[in-house]
């Protein structure tokens, strides 16, 4: 069976039939190792599970490879030993469209950067998430809308992203990552280009989607930010570590 066989197989069950629902993330030894005089371990053999609903942070300085567990769990590189696995579904050795497909249908994204595109309105930028996604035509658009009210942003929808604040401009990437209701969503430093003001309101946002009954992973060098988590993670010279 193939990874886009799973990915057609109903969610909320382990393959083969089997009652035990499996994490929604789950690192499995998994290390990457970057070759070089001598090699650079960024990530360390590591073991993580986070199971549907769980908010976890993961916390860590500057270089203490917090980027490597990033593009691991989203999907954007492999690691070099061990394996990875996604609602149970093992990711290290498939193809490129079989993980570009379980990334737009599982995971999403919630960068520092917001990363939107600016000559489109704050519609149009979440409504081109539901393209990518799978998301059926007929539902787009009241997906969006509906996914922009969650935010508090009804009022933007014709706005685009130059002319919103920095918090306005998160709440909308983050109405782009939730619209097409992913398994995870990952969030790289979300509050790290916002004052003060801002970052509490995305971290109530979080607090709110997180008690709807979304997975969060929120990776931050924050101690205030991964505070707000269920569990907290830390990371340091490539080693994770629970925090108690």
């Amino acid at each position: 069976m193939t990874v886009l066989d799973l990915l057609d197989a109903p969610q909320g069950g382990a393959p083969g039939g089997s009652e035990q629902v499996p994490p929604v993330v789950e690192l499995r030894g998994a290390a990457r190792q970057f070759p070089g005089e001598p090699p650079v371990h960024a990530l360390h053999p590591a073991d993580l599970q986070v199971r549907a609903g769980e908010y976890l942070s993961v916390v860590g300085p500057s270089g203490s490879g917090k980027s490597t567990l990033l593009n691991l769990l989203g999907l954007l590189d492999r690691p070099s030993d061990g394996e990875y696995l996604l609602d149970g579904i093992p990711t290290a050795r498939a193809g490129e469209r079989e993980r570009a497909a379980l990334r737009a249908q599982h995971i999403g994204f919630v960068f520092q950067a917001f990363h939107l595109l600016p000559h489109r309105t704050v519609l149009e930028n979440v409504l081109l998430a539901t393209i990518y996604s799978g998301v059926p035509r007929a539902e787009r658009r009241d997906r969006a809308v509906e996914a922009l009210a969650r935010v508090g942003l009804s009022h933007r929808l014709d706005f685009r992203p130059t002319v919103l604040s920095g918090g306005e401009r998160q709440r909308t990437a983050i109405a782009r990552a939730v619209v097409s209701q992913p398994r995870v969503l990952l969030a790289d430093e979300p509050t790290g280009n916002l004052d003060s003001e801002s970052s509490a309101a995305v971290l109530e946002l979080f607090d709110e989607l997180h008690a709807g009954g979304l997975t969060l992973l929120v990776i931050t060098h924050e101690d205030d930010v991964s505070a707000r988590a269920q569990r907290r993670v830390r990371i340091a010279d490539g080693y994770l570590r629970e925090i108690a």
